[in-house]
């Protein structure tokens, strides 16, 4: 019995195999599909153009943390809605809406734990939570960060990936730029070290503060880094941008980034990058 016949002009199955949902992955650069297994075991980054496809807070976690495992820190810090802010949406429900969705319960998870056996304090913020956008427990959950990191005297890691400040929280978003800042100050002070790793995109505020005051700073290829879009930009300056502005090679180019690193040996660069500094740190 033949398996497929031709009826008319099309050629059809007796018994059609069916294709799961999701198992291919198209690269929005080259328009390639990628095995979504594939992509898995290389950390979601493609493995021929070498594009890195987003992912979130726990991703970074299990990359990162020996065994994914971790304490987590500041979860109990919870956002509200201090303005009773209304947009096309009110607030609070935006709030619920989205952790619900996402079960995060806001931009930026911290946690501790071993990475190539060296004890640190991770913070990863996570676009999915409304932009990844710095509100107040932002700000506060960087600070519990921060201060364990001193306090334990461990190596500092953030992970910033952010629209920037969240609209919905006003001049108490903003606070967060020099709050993280101040505290950033006295564990510079402590004289520990502080990475700060850019993903895409890394914008507005969070770029105007914390995750450019690191020791290093370091940004994944590719990724959108600035404070303002290039749009505003071009209006205000009256001219047209040179290509490529406001990736990470451009700012690798002209000074602003230490080292780019691909996501699936960011943790052995860190790893080595640290012990470097906690020589230094012991001398």
């Amino acid at each position: 019995m033949s398996w497929f016949e031709r009826k008319d002009l099309n050629i059809v199955t007796k018994s059609p195999k069916e294709m799961p949902e999701g198992i291919w992955v198209k690269v929005p650069t080259t328009g390639e599909t990628v095995h979504r297994r594939e992509l898995e075991e290389n950390c979601w980054v493609d493995p021929i153009s070498g594009y890195h496809f987003p992912i979130g807070s726990e991703d970074y976690f299990q990359l990162l943390f020996d065994e994914g495992e971790f304490k987590e820190m500041g979860e109990h810090i919870r956002p509200v809605d201090p303005l009773s802010f209304k947009d096309r949406r009110k607030y609070d429900e935006r709030l619920k809406t989205t952790q619900e969705k996402t079960g995060l319960s806001d931009a930026v998870r911290v946690a501790s734990g071993k990475m190539r056996g060296m004890d640190i304090t991770l913070a990863c913020m996570d676009f999915r939570f409304i932009g990844g956008s710095m509100g107040s427990v932002v700000g506060e959950r960087l600070g519990i960060a921060i201060d364990h990191a001193r306090e334990k005297k461990q190596p500092l890691i953030i992970i910033s990936q952010s629209g920037g400040a969240r609209m919905m929280e006003s001049v108490l978003s903003l606070m967060q730029m020099a709050k993280t800042s101040a505290k950033l100050g006295q564990l510079h002070e402590a004289g520990i070290p502080y990475i700060s790793v850019m993903t895409n995109p890394t914008t507005g505020g969070v770029t105007a503060s914390f995750s450019m005051l690191g020791d290093f700073n370091v940004a994944e290829p590719g990724a959108l880094i600035g404070f303002a879009g290039p749009r505003v930009i071009r209006q205000t300056i009256g001219r047209d941008l040179p290509d490529g502005f406001q990736t990470s090679e451009y700012l690798l180019e002209h000074g602003f980034l230490d080292f780019i690193v691909p996501r699936n040996k960011m943790k052995a660069r860190l790893s080595r990058l640290l012990k470097i500094l906690s020589h230094k740190f012991r001398d």
